[in-house]
């Protein structure tokens, strides 16, 4: 009998770490994938993009609806706990041998604790980490006490994940699968790119990602002002925006989106996603990849990009050379570009070393999963670090 794999996905960022893994799942004649998809991929405003997996030939075994017509934060609270009973449901009619789980946002959480109660086993991946500026970071941490699988990114993740008392055993590096697209994905030309996404980019080009910092005491929309701002001091440059997640505070970005495109209608342009394809050819091609997403920090360094990483949000990440942090101000974010798009720190991109592996992530994890016993699984021991280590 196939041992049943059940891969959760939220977004459009965590399809795009988990496109492999779920390719691989999905070609394994040992393996039966069940691809739950839910969050921001059934809602229209954020692209829809649930229509994007099925593009892509995946077959969906289940959908969970989760209600983000609002990201107030009662709001999320109460899609936290729907996603909690769908995935329950879900889960019980599914039965899958484990359960995939990637990151750190309030619906992974969601299916972290369904699958916990029902005795299911849960492998996550990029646990460990530090985020300090964002709500993420207290379900990250909390989703690998659930969990009794660990695939992290970086080996001082791996650590982090022994010193919050899971087993060394069931703790591995295997890099940031969102890597692997470094090896197995073919990208767009520049001359394809600017026909798919209806933009001539310019010799100066920026891909634009700005999220809500969940913790911060300054209000998005506010900080999104100052990012404009700073933006406007590079008149030449190509921008596409991307919009921001369903986390509190993040429609009232939106807007601000679409009124500076509609201002600069020649040169900028926002989607509710890109897709992976065309986000992955973009970082080829732009100089400078600005704002406060994660891959800003993960992916960009391996695909040539500076980064420019605005406020607390990505606080705590190991970080290439290639990432400048600068404050939620108009003033240091310009100045945080123009030192990017200088021509010694330009002309430095190509040696700098990314810390978050070499794109072989869904391999290793392939190995794991096809392996790893069961019967021992389900069961969890508190790992004590030795006198010496504490």
């Amino acid at each position: 009998m196939k041992r049943r794999i059940a891969v959760i996905t939220g977004t459009r960022a965590d399809y795009g770490l988990l496109y492999w893994l779920i390719h691989d799942l999905h070609r394994a004649d040992d393996l039966e994938l069940q691809l739950i998809v839910t969050g921001m991929h059934l809602v229209p405003i954020f692209g829809q993009t649930v229509d994007v997996i099925e593009k892509d030939g995946f077959p969906i075994a289940a959908r969970v609806d989760i209600d983000l017509t609002s990201d107030e934060s009662a709001a999320i609270a109460r899609s936290t706990g729907l996603g909690t009973i769908g995935f329950s449901e879900t889960f019980a009619r599914l039965q899958p041998d484990i359960v995939v789980i990637l990151g750190d946002r309030f619906e992974m959480l969601a299916a972290a604790s369904a699958a916990f109660i029902l005795r299911l086993p849960i492998a996550h991946i990029h646990g460990g980490e530090v985020t300090e500026g964002a709500l993420d970071e207290g379900f990250r941490h909390a989703i690998t006490k659930l969990a009794h699988l660990h695939f992290t990114a970086a080996e001082p993740y791996r650590r982090r994940v022994i010193q919050m008392g899971e087993q060394p055993d069931r703790v591995f590096e295997v890099g940031a699968p969102g890597l692997d697209h470094l090896r197995r994905t073919s990208l767009l030309s520049r001359t394809d790119l600017e026909a798919s996404i209806g933009l001539t980019l310019r010799s100066l080009c920026f891909l634009v990602t700005f999220h809500p910092a969940t913790l911060d005491t300054e209000d998005a929309a506010t900080q999104c002002r100052s990012l404009l701002m700073a933006l406007d001091a590079f008149p030449d440059a190509s921008i596409v925006f991307t919009l921001p997640n369903a986390d509190p505070g993040g429609r009232a970005i939106i807007p601000l989106l679409e009124s500076y495109a509609g201002r600069h209608a020649d040169r900028v342009r926002v989607y509710s996603s890109l897709g992976q394809l065309r986000y992955l050819s973009l970082l080829r091609q732009v100089q400078v990849v600005i704002g406060n997403s994660s891959s800003g920090i993960i992916e960009a360094p391996s695909f040539g990009a500076a980064t420019v990483n605005i406020g607390d949000r990505q606080q705590g990440r190991l970080r290439a050379a290639s990432v400048i942090d600068c404050a939620p101000q108009s003033a240091e974010i310009e100045t945080a570009i123009r030192q990017s798009l200088s021509a010694s720190f330009q002309a430095a991109l190509p040696q700098m070393m990314n810390p978050y592996g070499a794109g072989d992530a869904s391999g290793r994890m392939m190995t794991i999963l096809r392996s790893v016993d069961l019967a021992t699984l389900r069961r969890k021991a508190f790992y004590d670090l030795p006198p010496e280590c504490v």
